[in-house]
């Protein structure tokens, strides 16, 4: 929007979760967003997810670094067309810690993510993000309650949001039913989750069809998701030439 009523500003949703609205501006989300296309591309591109159970996800996804499906990662799209998962590029992961670094602050990758495979010997050092799962939505699709817990890493989970707005539902750690809280979610928001809710149960209820910024020419949502895996090889297999760099002075 052009003007708020009442402005919205970085807020903390629970401990160690803090949404910060327009922290891309719109060079960024554009130059985001064509990352995101060509990683979309065949091979080991966007795909429907498939549940153990027989069921499929509505939101389809596309993986970089390691890919996931339920409920594990592997070096090759297993669920796909079983091609090399593409690799993770460095100025995502740069991007992945600035954003740490803004929402939690400068100390947070360190405190949180201490002990892991991304830290040396002594726990200290910033975590190495290596793992991306990007999810389009269009105006039908949901995300159930979740927790990211198929990661060695106990460092902060960083998301992006490109695109229609969406009902972004954070709950607790405990259970998928309340207490929760539903926090919308525009283009170019930021919200990142760690420490004592990092693996807090969350997912999207709504998307709100036809409300991306016109500009970005996206019909639907995209959710950049980057994680810390804490493993030892999350790269293993990636052969794919990832896509260039953005222009770093446009992100974050």
């Amino acid at each position: 929007m052009d003007a708020e009523l009442f402005p919205r500003s970085r807020t903390e949703i629970a401990p160690g979760a803090v949404h910060v609205p327009d922290w891309l501006d719109a060079a960024g989300q554009r130059e985001l967003l064509a990352a995101c296309r060509e990683w979309a591309r065949p091979p080991a591109g966007l795909r429907t997810v498939r549940t153990p159970g027989g069921g499929t996800m509505t939101a389809r996804q596309v993986c970089l670094g390691r890919h996931w499906y339920p409920y594990g990662y592997a070096p090759t799209a297993v669920d796909g067309d079983g091609a090399p998962v593409k690799p993770f590029p460095a100025w995502l992961g740069e991007l992945g810690r600035r954003a740490v670094a803004d929402a939690l602050g400068t100390g947070a990758l360190a405190a949180q993510g201490a002990g892991t495979d991304a830290f040396g010997a002594d726990g200290a050092g910033a975590a190495a993000y290596d793992i991306a799962l990007i999810n389009f939505y269009d105006a039908d699709a949901r995300m159930g309650m979740h927790r990211d817990s198929d990661e060695k890493s106990g460092a902060p989970v960083v998301s992006l949001s490109l695109g229609d707005t969406c009902v972004f539902r954070f709950g607790n750690t405990r259970t998928r039913a309340k207490p929760y809280t539903d926090v919308e979610l525009r283009s170019g928001d930021l919200f990142v989750f760690g420490g004592p809710s990092r693996l807090a149960y969350h997912g999207v209820p709504r998307v709100h069809g036809g409300t991306a910024p016109r500009e970005s020419g996206l019909t639907g949502r995209l959710n950049v998701t980057l994680r810390v895996s804490g493993f030892q090889d999350p790269s293993a297999g990636s052969r794919a030439v990832p896509p260039p760099a953005p222009d770093p002075a446009h992100l974050g």
